[in-house]
This record gives structure tokens, sequence and C-alpha cells, in this order.
């Protein structure tokens, strides 16, 4: 189907391109959301008399999404969730989760702005887009951690707080390691040391019997 998109559409074009899409996608999204009209004579000719108009509105609202922009870009939100040792939620975080929790923060965004892609299924930081406008996104940063206090840490190492009993195994693993390999290197020395040593001995022992055996001549 061909549409004439009133509005920027990533992966499609500009406001005012006619572009084909599926007619699935056009009847259950672009249409209804008034984000095209189907590329009739009509429509094109409708369009082209509201053009300077659009464009117009498109500016004021753009220039308003860079004011909200500005204070949003950066910001980090803390969801809380019950998480196993290893940072597995028992659940996930969706779009709607972190709408809610921005606009907790004193900014109004819903989830179809929340370009997450897939739920959120483990603590730490996780980036995430959110469109203020089809032609602006800013980051948010999503702090999902089991309590405030981890949510804390987390904020200022920059990295996901999982089990101590997980890290102590890890460091107790490279110190088991460690100590194999330099047993191995001590037994490797050792043997070194024994073939050295017997080599030595050997050396006068059959020096002493060529002696014995000149005298007896």
């Amino acid at each position: 189907m061909e549409v004439i998109l009133l509005e920027r559409i990533e992966k499609l074009g500009q406001m005012g391109d006619v572009v084909t899409v599926k007619s699935g996608y056009a009847r259950n999204f672009l249409l209804p959301k008034s984000k095209a009209l189907r590329a009739t004579e009509s429509n094109r000719a409708h369009f082209e008399a509201q053009r300077t108009q659009l464009e117009a509105d498109n500016l004021k609202n753009r220039g308003e999404a860079e004011k909200v922009g500005e204070k949003l870009d950066g910001t980090s939100v803390i969801l809380t969730r019950q998480a196993g040792e290893a940072g597995q939620l028992y659940g996930s975080v969706n779009a709607r989760d972190i709408a809610d929790a921005i606009t907790e923060a004193g900014f109004s965004v819903n989830r179809q702005q929340v370009d997450l892609g897939q739920p959120i299924k483990m603590i730490g930081l996780h980036e995430i887009a959110v469109k203020l406008h089809p032609e602006l996104s800013v980051t948010v940063t999503a702090n999902v951690a089991r309590s405030a206090d981890e949510a804390a840490i987390q904020a200022e190492t920059g990295k996901a707080v999982v089990g101590l009993d997980e890290e102590e195994a890890a460091e107790n693993k490279i110190a088991a390691e460690e100590v194999f390999e330099k047993a191995e290197d001590a037994e490797a020395a050792e043997a070194v040391d024994e073939e050295e040593t017997e080599g030595s001995d050997e050396e006068p022992a059959e020096e002493a019997a060529e002696a014995e055996k000149d005298k007896a001549e």
C-alpha cells in the first residue's frame, strides 16, 4: 500500500514522502495513529495544501521536545525487583514499567515512547532510548536492582551487583588454578634437579671403576 507520511518514520522516510508499506502495517499502525494518509489523489492534494502548517506544527513540537530532552537526557531511574544471587530477575521489566518510573521522576512519557526491544531480565544498568518526537530521542538509564542500596552501588561503580557467593567462588577458582600451576612448576623443577644429581653421581663411580681396572693390569 502507498501512503503519504505525515511525520518522520524511522527506516521509512520523512514527512511528505510517499512510501510503500505492508497493508497490515498501514491499517493497524500508520493510518489509525495519524502518521500517514493513503496516497490517493485527493489526499495528495490535501497534504500539499496543509504542508506548510504541518511543517510549522512539527517544528514547534520538536522545539518543545528538545526542551524536555535537555532535562531528561541522561536521567537514571531506579526499579527495584526481586532477583537471584546471579542477578536473574524473578520476572522482567517492560516498557510500561520504565515509562511509569520516568513519569514518577517528573516527565510525561508513555510506554510507546520507550524503545526497549526486549524486556529486561537481569539486574544492572540498562541504557534505554526514549522517543520524545519522531526526530528526537534521548537516553535514560534504568537502574534495576534488588534494593535502593544495591542501586546506589551500581550507580557508583557502573556494574551490576551479583551475589557475593558467586564472586567468592570465582576468586577461589582463580586462586586454586594459580596454586595448581605453581605446584606443577615446582614438580618440574624438582625433576630436573634429580636428573642432574643422578648424572653427577654416576660419573665419579665410572671413573673409579676405570682406575681400579688400570691398577689391576
